[in-house]
């Protein structure tokens, strides 16, 4: 099973997650502030994080950044509700998801089972063979690599999900509703800034100018599409 880092200053909340993320059969790493978090990540191989946002000495948008730069593992941001400015930004330094505080254990487990399932597939435990390629941009579905124009792009599980969803259906509009339900396997509720910023992300990595982009295009009222190349 996955190896989980909990982190959070509040004791109770890394207590209660220890709780019910044990009796999945994960195993857990506590840490009580971003430093923590980092020095924990260097000395064991985790496979998810779930971070708190407000926390002494680093809190979670720094530990977050931190992380993206070493790890590609996925990060659940814990948020309170009136953190919303700061979930957004949790996002655009490369956290997958978040969770509200107050949180149900079983939305919490179900969120960490399905990255986990994102992370394992990018892995290569599960291989589909699929090559998918739209003008400079290929896919090797196989190798899980990513190229753009025979250069190498380093993707987060998320992003890549959402390049192959938009790969495998060139010009076919997707609303941010559709793109958070297949790519998340979740209820899409609230999805549209999540998805935005993935999408951003994404842009900034296969678009030589992402203000002008020649792939990854917006329809505006509608969603997004991958542009077929003549």
């Amino acid at each position: 099973m996955a190896n989980i880092l909990v982190c959070d200053d509040d004791r109770d909340i890394v207590a209660a997650l220890k709780i019910y993320l044990s009796s999945e059969g994960y195993t857990i790493y506590e840490a009580y502030n971003g430093k923590q978090a980092l020095e924990l990540m260097r000395r064991h191989e985790i496979h998810l994080v779930l971070m708190d946002i407000m926390m002494p000495e680093l809190d979670g948008i720094a530990a977050t950044a931190a992380l993206r730069r070493e790890y590609n593992v996925p990060i659940i941001l814990l948020t309170a509700k009136s953190e919303g400015s700061d979930k957004v930004l949790g996002l655009n330094m490369g956290a997958d998801d978040y969770v509200t505080k107050p949180f149900d254990p079983m939305e919490v487990i179900a969120r960490v089972k399905s990255q986990l399932r994102r992370f394992t597939t990018l892995g290569g435990q599960q291989k589909t063979g699929e090559l998918l390629t739209v003008g400079g941009i290929s896919m090797d579905d196989a190798a899980k690599s990513v190229t753009v124009d025979g250069e190498s792009v380093s993707l987060t599980p998320i992003e890549y999900n959402i390049l192959k969803l938009l790969l495998s259906r060139p010009g076919q509009v997707f609303s941010s509703s559709q793109i958070y339900e297949l790519v998340w396997n979740d209820p899409s509720l609230g999805s549209e800034n999540t998805v935005a910023v993935h999408i951003r992300h994404l842009r900034e990595k296969i678009e030589i100018n992402p203000s002008d982009p020649r792939y990854l295009k917006v329809v505006w009222g509608l969603g997004y599409k991958l542009e077929p190349q003549k």
